[in-house]
């Protein structure tokens, strides 16, 4: 279903204009897969992942893909993307503007994966190490003009067809500012179980067949694991196990690994690396669980790059030699990684908003 977003918004016309020039080539036969899972590492480029091989032993899950492309990351109105448009043209295939979720560059409302793959009977799930409204999971859910409006985005949740979501930001939900709606309230009465970090230890939970599901991390946005955050690994199985369980249509589940794009941000090569073997360690579960059905598409990409991140000269495995050129984003191009049925089409150098067309190519019917 699509939301008509009603905005008053007051932003100079774009000074970078672009159009989608991807070339569409002749449909290539694929496999259907049963199951999508989308991993996005926010902020991870070719540097974020070479530091984290290098520092685990010259090894990482990713090595295990055998499909390996690059998108073009680009903004509708900036060569350089922030999370929010990086992430719209994941889930809904468009070119928008920074900081735009869900919506279109006219700020219309674009129908999401979640929303079209719901629709069509599967379950979905959302994973992070931010807030649920931050502006990666929220262009999955939402639709909002600005992935600022924190208390809008989470109004979104309680009727997105998301079946279970893991991450932080309670706070948009029950203690808010622009109205006094208790969206928390609001998803029990669609039917979701919501528990959050006061109230039990996520290792504990898992979902009941036919609920929903939710579970809050944190008041605002989560610590880092260097900081503590312990959650991420066991969500993921969580959600693995709650979305499996008398499934018989499949499911759509996107992961992100918020916090790289947070150590990019901090010029801090430890935070970088931390999050990046973390989050590739979350990708093993995953193939793992791909190898044995057989059945699961897995997509790994990133919005962007951040940091302008190197490996300077005199690094070793042992001790990485940082520099970087910025506290924000890059325009590098990013890898897109791919393994199980589908995979093939994720090969090649496209824009960032095929990943989204190539994701429902697989899922066509006949395939």
């Amino acid at each position: 279903m699509l939301f008509l977003v009603t905005v008053c918004m007051a932003f100079a016309a774009p000074s970078f204009s672009v159009s989608d020039t991807s070339i569409v080539a002749d449909p290539i036969p694929v496999k259907k897969p049963k199951n999508i899972v989308l991993l996005i590492g926010d902020g991870m480029g070719l540097t974020q992942i070479s530091a984290g091989l290098y520092s685990n032993n010259n090894h990482l899950n990713l090595e295990r893909f055998p499909v390996i492309g690059l998108h073009k990351s680009y903004a509708w109105d900036d060569l350089v993307t922030d999370s929010a448009a990086g992430a719209t043209a994941f889930a809904s295939g468009v070119k928008t503007y920074n900081a735009a979720i869900g919506v279109d560059k006219d700020t219309m409302a674009v129908p999401t994966l979640v929303e079209i793959l719901e629709g069509r009977g599967y379950k979905t799930g959302i994973v992070a190490t931010c807030s649920v409204t931050h502006a990666t999971p929220a262009s999955f859910f939402a639709h909002a003009a600005s992935r600022r409006l924190y208390e809008e985005i989470a109004t979104f949740l309680p009727k997105s067809g998301v079946d279970i979501f893991v991450g932080g930001g309670k706070k948009y939900f029950n203690q808010r500012t622009i109205d006094n709606r208790n969206i928390i309230a609001e998803l029990e009465a669609e039917g979701y179980t919501v528990n959050d970090f006061d109230a039990a230890n996520l290792p504990e939970i898992s979902g009941t067949s036919g609920k929903k599901f939710g579970f809050f991390t944190a008041d605002e946005e989560p610590v880092s694991l260097l900081n503590g955050r312990d959650y991420f690994i066991p969500a993921v199985e969580i959600t693995h196990q709650f979305l499996t369980e008398a499934n018989e249509n499949g499911y759509f589940l996107m992961i992100e690994g918020s916090q790289i794009d947070w150590g990019g941000h901090a010029n801090e090569s430890d935070y970088i690396i931390s999050e990046m073997i973390e989050f590739d360690q979350v990708i093993g579960k995953v193939l793992d669980w791909a190898e044995k059905d057989g059945e699961t598409l897995v997509v790994v990409t990133a919005d962007h790059e951040t940091g302008g991140y190197a490996i300077n000269p005199g690094s070793t495995m042992e001790k990485i030699i940082p520099a970087f050129t910025t506290k924000s984003h890059t325009a590098a191009l990013i890898p897109v990684f791919a393994y199980g049925p589908g995979a093939e089409l994720f090969s090649g150098i496209f824009e960032n908003t095929a990943i989204f067309h190539k994701i429902l190519e697989t899922l066509k019917d006949g395939n």
